[in-house]
């Protein structure tokens, strides 16, 4: 009976259906403490693939194969138990009891299901199974089990209690949290870390003996601490953090140099960069400033691809945190400013790890401290692979396409090209104002944006209304190269028809030699009116157009599909002229760059 109940403790209570496709694991084996399941787990690596082990909470550590989709999970798991190399009782779970990982050491969770291995020879004779006592009536799956993990006896301590009374006292205040807070993470405190052991921690830690075969006495002994931290350091196998000292910038802190390592001042940044598969850096941020030059830092950051747009941000007078989470990376930042001196640090961590990111952030806020010395600008040394569009060494985030657009009300709406603003998780104007799309209409092709903010621009389009001359000349204003360039570019040519190649009545046809970037962008006559918006440009059949042809929306079709999402602009229906430079000035004021994030 006593074996049937420990059975039931560690074998999943809902057995999932066999005809689920799902992920699952294969279960092989429990341990009631961690170095039993590591060793177990290294035997088991040895001849199968895909080893993995877990806590399952309590004091079992469960050993598993996986994960893979449920029907070959079931296949592999009776191939391994015919050949005899899993024990017969092995069975499917589904992961929800699993917790922290400790096999494959400094190795993240799969989460895809993995293929299935070579079909295993089936040895001539099957092991025999034993069947235990059921569980319970009301358990769903009754299951039949061989063999059990055995309990090991209750371990001699290594001291008396008056002696682990004595260790215990020489714990500072410090030392004690990190003892709740291993506590903790085995799952076996859930009180306040406040270093004050009253009787939750003594529970705890009474807990944690029974789970762990040791005498439970409510007060650990030297060994049993030591025990208890070498399982919640696991995680930082391989990390190798070490004190790193910087007098350039005079920052202290450890850094997990096992993943990282020194590779240049990049003014205001040090830059520790990856030197193994785990793709980290660490980054020292060392500056003269003041709340100023701290919040463009701020600000300045957010535009780095180190840090994705998702996340926390906290911004306080002499200070600020930022987190960022997305496209594969887990950032965070800290900085402060104090006596007309800004300094602060990075983690940046692949996305999804975040037991070890968070246990090396830990440990790195912990050790973080700053002295005399602040970091030279000119430290910076100019090489080859400067760009516009790295600052500090760093990448600036980009986005996914940049098109241009247009305003056309004092409110700041933009008209622009459905095509750049279809699929985006956000999008900017001039690289700083948020907007949202407002109005869209698929025939004609062009979106309206909304600021989220209050905007005044200089100048509004003023569409034409009046019949243009053919080959008169025009230009589109637009931003060619993406946000290379800050003010808009103007591209000259003439008006070749009133129609499109096939008599389209909605189209314009335009002489002149756009880029992909100038799409959305405004159509001017002679006189700075906008004739209509730049189209992208389409193959069809096939058919690839000469460059110098391109097509613009007409402006009554616009202003028509405008005054439906009652959205006023202004109109003109006089043909002036305008100097190119004058042009050129009104362009400027009213053209933007549409960023697509």
């Amino acid at each position: 009976m006593i074996r049937a109940i420990i059975a039931f403790v560690f074998l999943t209570l809902s057995t999932v259906s066999a005809s689920a496709q799902n992920t699952v694991w294969v279960q092989v084996e429990a341990q009631p403490n961690l170095a039993a399941a590591q060793t177990r787990a290294r035997a088991y690596a040895g001849s199968v693939e895909n080893v993995n082990g877990f806590f399952l909470g309590g004091r079992w550590y469960g050993i598993v194969l996986g994960p893979y989709i449920t029907a070959d999970a079931e296949t592999l798991m009776r191939d391994l138990k015919r050949s005899g190399r899993i024990p017969s009782d092995s069975y499917i779970v589904d992961g929800s009891r699993f917790r922290q990982q400790f096999w494959p050491v400094g190795v993240g969770a799969q989460t895809a299901p993995q293929p299935l291995p070579a079909t295993i020879d089936t040895p001539a004779t099957e092991p025999s199974e034993e069947p235990v006592e059921a569980a319970p009536a009301d358990v769903a799956a009754q299951v039949t089990v061989e063999t059990l993990p055995e309990v090991d006896p209750i371990q001699t301590p290594d001291e008396t209690s008056k002696q682990a009374q004595a260790s215990e006292a020489l714990l500072d205040r410090g030392q004690r949290k990190d003892l709740q807070t291993a506590l903790k993470w085995a799952g076996f405190y859930e009180a306040a870390i406040d270093g004050a052991f009253g009787r939750g921690t003594r529970g705890s830690m009474r807990a944690w003996q029974e789970a762990n075969n040791h005498e439970a006495t409510g007060i650990l002994t030297t060994n049993q601490r030591s025990e208890l931290f070498t399982a919640y350091n696991a995680v930082l196998d391989g990390m190798d953090l070490q004190l790193v000292r910087d007098d350039a910038s005079g920052i202290e802190m450890l850094v997990p140099t096992g993943v990282v390592e020194f590779a240049e001042y990049e003014p205001p940044f040090v830059r520790f960069e990856p030197k193994g598969e785990i793709d980290a850096q660490v980054l020292f941020i060392s500056q003269a400033g003041d709340q100023n030059r701290l919040f463009g830092l701020y600000e300045i950051l957010q535009t780095l691809a180190i840090v994705p747009p998702t996340g926390d941000r906290t911004r306080k007078n002499n200070s600020f945190e930022l987190e960022g989470i997305g496209n594969g990376i887990h950032s965070y930042t800290f900085a402060a400013h104090r006596d007309g001196i800004i300094k602060g640090y990075s983690l940046i961590w692949p996305e999804g790890d975040d037991e070890r990111r968070r246990r090396i952030l830990d440990e790195m806020q912990k050790s973080y401290a700053t002295f005399d010395g602040l970091l030279d600008p000119a430290l910076a040394t100019p090489g080859e692979d400067q760009a516009i569009d790295l600052i500090g060494g760093l990448e600036v985030r980009k986005p996914k396409l940049s098109r241009t657009g247009f305003f056309i009300d004092t409110k700041g709406s933009v008209l622009t090209t459905l095509d750049a603003v279809q699929s985006c998780d956000s999008i900017t104007i001039n690289g700083e104002h948020d907007v949202t799309m407002v109005h869209s209409d698929a025939d004609l092709g062009i979106a309206v944006l909304k600021p989220q903010e209050a905007l005044s621009p200089i100048s509004v389009a003023s569409f034409q209304t009046g019949v243009p001359r053919l080959q008169a000349e025009v230009a589109v204003a637009g931003f060619p190269y993406g946000g290379v360039l800050v003010t808009p570019s103007l591209t000259f040519g003439r008006l070749a028809d009133l129609r499109g190649l096939n008599g389209e009545e909605n189209i314009k046809r335009l002489a002149l030699t756009a880029q992909e970037g100038d799409v959305g962008g405004p159509v001017f006559d002679n006189g700075g009116a906008v004739l209509g918006m730049l189209l992208p440009r389409k193959v069809t059949n096939g058919q690839v157009l000469p460059p110098e042809v391109s097509f613009s929306v007409d402006t009554d079709l616009i202003m028509a599909s405008l005054a439906d999402a009652n959205i006023d602009v202004q109109t003109t229906d006089t043909m002036a002229f305008m100097p190119p430079e004058t042009l050129t000035l009104r362009a400027a004021e009213s053209t933007v760059l549409v960023s697509c994030w």
